[in-house]
């Protein structure tokens, strides 16, 4: 079955010319067969090379990935580095706006101390955060979509709808991974299930179980038919973001065709 599901391609996956820019990056994904393309901001694109690449190929972004959320995290310990985190993640929401995307990916914060960065810490100080950009996020209409997997944090699906449900917001849901969530009791399909309507994109890739590692499309253990059902069951539609080895045109162009296969596009 046809379903009313459009691909896109992650900037780090597309592997541009040694002495190309953003136009190559537009140029390839076009080439290869997305329907569109995420991006990561603030301070790594130029903000009117991405419009003229964006209208010159009719490759809308989708997405922008909140820059350096790993590192200068929401959840940090210390409050000036969380402020930078929240200027960070508006100003990632100001490009997504300029550039017509929907969506910016957060990741929350990052369990890495039982004392100072604790599960507990990391959901109050990211929600506190989210909170002061909701307001930018709800003026220019581009929504928050969480992401927790690798984090430490949201690691049962109980856990992770109750911390997005608790912002009561259109404008704050989920980023679903669907490869990194297979890992967690369940495996994808029931979470999938679990957050319905929660779940703003999907990013795409695979999982092998018995090696513990994310991978290529095909080449874990996802079960893509009960994916499949789960999405239809939800009524899922909208964005599909790939996630997985990237590499020329040729390689791109097979990425496209095995998420296509997967999700039954």
């Amino acid at each position: 079955m046809s379903r009313p599901l459009l691909t896109a391609v992650k900037w780090s996956m597309v592997k541009v010319p040694k002495d190309g820019g953003v136009d190559d990056l537009f140029r390839m994904a076009k080439e290869a067969g997305f329907d569109g393309i995420s991006l990561t901001a603030p301070g790594v694109y130029d903000l009117d090379e991405v419009r003229r690449a964006r209208d010159k190929y009719a490759l809308p972004v989708h997405n922008i990935n909140v820059a350096a959320h790993w590192d200068v995290r929401m959840s940090d310990p210390d409050p000036a580095v969380r402020d930078a985190a929240l200027k960070n993640t508006v100003g990632a929401i100001e490009f997504a706006h300029a550039v017509g995307a929907s969506t910016v990916l957060q990741v929350v914060g990052k369990v890495t101390d039982p004392e100072r960065e604790n599960l507990q810490q990391v959901a109050e100080r990211s929600r506190d955060q989210i909170l002061r950009a909701l307001p930018v996020a709800s003026r220019l209409g581009v929504r928050i979509a969480c992401e927790n997997v690798g984090n430490g944090h949201g690691t049962t699906l109980a856990e992770w709808r109750e911390y997005l449900a608790a912002f009561d917001s259109p404008w704050v849901g989920a980023f679903f991974d669907i490869g990194n969530h297979d890992r967690f009791d369940g495996g994808a399909p029931a979470w999938i299930r679990g957050l319905g309507s929660l779940i703003l994109k999907l990013d795409v890739k695979d999982h092998d179980h018995a090696a513990q590692k994310n991978c290529d499309l095909f080449q874990g253990n996802v079960d893509w038919p009960g994916v499949r059902a789960a999405i239809d069951e939800i009524g899922y539609a909208g964005w599909t973001t790939a996630e997985v080895r990237g590499g020329d045109v040729p390689a791109l162009t097979r990425v496209d065709r095995d998420m296509r296969k997967a999700l039954g596009i």
